[in-house]
């Protein structure tokens, strides 16, 4: 028994993980610009464009500002600690390696398994609000995609744009399954478009991602600056709205409930660490992406929904598209312009543009989380805990390409045809632990490992990754409260899927990983390189290493 124990709890040496890092094979063109904007990328998306008038109008009422900065703490917390991490490895891996070297392999695999749901399950969930916008600017332009066959064409459920199982809550509140009679065919378009790009290259990608970032934050500040003469300050009142007496739903627990949601949001910035071995300087650029892509986008997210609780009554934020709702409600007749094309002969040039914005921002969503799941299979393939396939380098492109078109095709199956509205709390609750994780490896390196070199270290050091373990273990358990909540009264079905999705990432592991694992084989998995010494790759590119 004590053998078992042992080899579930093989650790990575710090060394091996930093060798690996020096001889990656990932090619290094990332800058610190592009990194921030990777992160931004991954974050400004679906919290801004869909979660906010949900949150708003269900939870938090006008503190969902309060939400925002709560969720940023946590998020700034675990990104100090990424922040270290990365600096001192900086692999493809991220969170996922970093457990490997601090608790073992086994702790190594629940990560990664939590990192799916992070990247894969988020990037499917952003791909549907992704597909709603494309099929309302469509209609803008007097496109009108058809319904499927067996589908209503009167209901927004016959359309292109909705999976083919829906999650549907009855008047108990009780949650079951229906087929729609129509599959999600925009969302996999999305995600296969995103896909080629990825298996392109990372500069191209990183390219076309800054372009679209530019383009998002151009249109939120629009946004904020037509928006603020429209404020109605009596819309803010009452700031924190009573209880209703339901957990989470207004008062403190709402504001509290409403973060745990909007962590969603923030998922993103954790991407720049996976993009560490492809970065030019990663021990000073990873820092600087991390948290320069939090503190922009918090700022963001705060003016925004400032502006739209403002103009709005919170209450009627209940729409999948809360800032066309505010732009609407602002009637700015003013941008109004000839278009023949629509049923009323003119279109609204702010309303267009936010849709265009959203369209990009959801664009750039898909594409980071969609990198950093390849990049997370990648090394675990390296590893030998899932299959080979995923860790294959194009000779051309010097990407994971067999692995992103693989992953490319679940990940738009997924989206086509599943309930994914029914895991956005799961995405969250598997997020925040894997953070509360980083946090401990951080902790660990520094009582095992004090002499290690760090070229950022953590302000406050252990009791700043100590708060940030307490901060996103408790947004985690303001998502698995409400699970056992509705299991209690009956619904099982929430806390149904997170049990099977544990059980099937264990029996992988159990039939697969554990007995092809390379560092229990003694494998070296680093590869031939003119490097002296792994010190050699930190704050250098390839192009520069002769």
């Amino acid at each position: 028994m004590s053998n078992i124990f042992a080899r579930l709890g093989l650790k990575k040496s710090i060394a091996k993980i930093q060798a690996e890092a020096a001889k990656s094979p990932l090619k290094r063109t990332l800058g610190p610009i592009n990194l921030m904007s990777l992160g931004v990328g991954a974050i400004i998306g679906a919290g801004i464009f869909v979660l906010t008038g949900q949150v708003a109008s269900a939870n938090a009422g006008p503190a969902i500002m309060i939400s925002f900065v709560v969720a940023g703490i946590a998020c700034a917390l675990a990104g100090l600690c990424y922040a270290e991490l990365s600096s001192t490895m900086p692999v493809s891996g991220s969170a996922y390696t970093y457990a490997y070297g601090t608790m073992g392999e086994v702790f190594a695999w629940i990560m990664g398994w939590l990192l799916v749901l992070e990247y894969g399950i988020a990037a499917s969930t952003v791909a549907v609000g992704w597909s709603g916008y494309v099929v309302s600017l469509l209609a803008d332009f007097g496109v009108h995609l058809p319904a499927l066959a067996g589908g209503d064409p009167s209901h927004p459920a016959a359309m292109w744009a909705t999976p083919l199982v829906q999650a549907v809550a009855n008047d108990t509140g009780h949650t079951t399954m229906m087929m729609t009679g129509t599959f999600n065919l925009i969302a996999a378009i999305g995600i296969a478009l995103v896909t080629g790009l990825l298996v392109l290259g990372v500069s191209e990608s990183a390219n076309v991602n800054n372009a679209i970032v530019v383009l998002k934050i151009i249109v939120l500040l629009a946004f904020i600056a037509v928006g603020v003469t429209y404020i109605n300050p009596a819309n803010w009142h009452p700031f924190i709205p009573e209880p209703t007496g339901n957990q989470g739903e207004f008062g403190i627990s709402g504001i509290f409930r409403g973060a745990a949601i909007i962590f969603f949001a923030y998922v993103g910035f954790e991407a720049v660490s996976t993009a560490a071995a492809e970065a030019k300087n990663p021990s000073r650029d990873v820092p600087v992406g991390i948290l320069g892509a939090l503190i922009i986008c918090t700022l963001i997210y705060m003016a925004v929904a400032a502006v739209m609780t403002g103009v709005v009554p919170y209450k009627e934020l209940a729409s999948p598209a809360p800032i066309a709702v505010a732009i609407d409600r602002m009637a700015l007749t003013w941008a109004n312009f000839s278009a023949p094309w629509t049923e009323t002969g003119t279109m609204n040039a702010i309303s267009l543009l936010i849709k265009i914005g959203a369209v990009a921002g959801l664009s750039s969503v898909m594409l980071v989380l969609c990198f950093g799941q390849t990049r997370i299979f990648y090394t675990m393939a390296r590893d030998g805990l899932i299959p080979a396939v995923f860790a294959k380098i194009h000779p051309k492109f010097r990407t994971p390409w067999l692995g992103t078109i693989v992953l490319g095709i679940m990940i738009a199956i997924a989206a086509a045809f599943l309930p994914i509205s029914l895991l956005g709390d799961l995405v969250s609750l598997g997020t925040a632990v894997a953070f509360s994780i980083v946090c401990f490896s951080v902790i660990f390196l520094r009582i095992t490992h004090p002499e290690m070199e760090r070229p950022f270290k953590v302000p406050g050091g252990i009791f700043t990754a100590v708060l940030g373990i307490l901060a996103c273990l408790f947004l985690a358990w303001q998502n698995f409260a409400p699970m056992v909540d509705h299991a209690m009264k009956g619904n099982t079905l929430p806390l149904t899927i997170l049990v099977v999705y544990a059980i099937v990432g264990a029996l992988i592991y159990a039939l697969y990983g554990f007995w092809q694992s390379k560092l229990a084989k003694g494998i070296d998995i680093t590869e031939d390189t003119d490097l002296a010494s792994p010190a050699e790759a930190f704050g250098k590119g390839v192009d520069d290493v002769k």
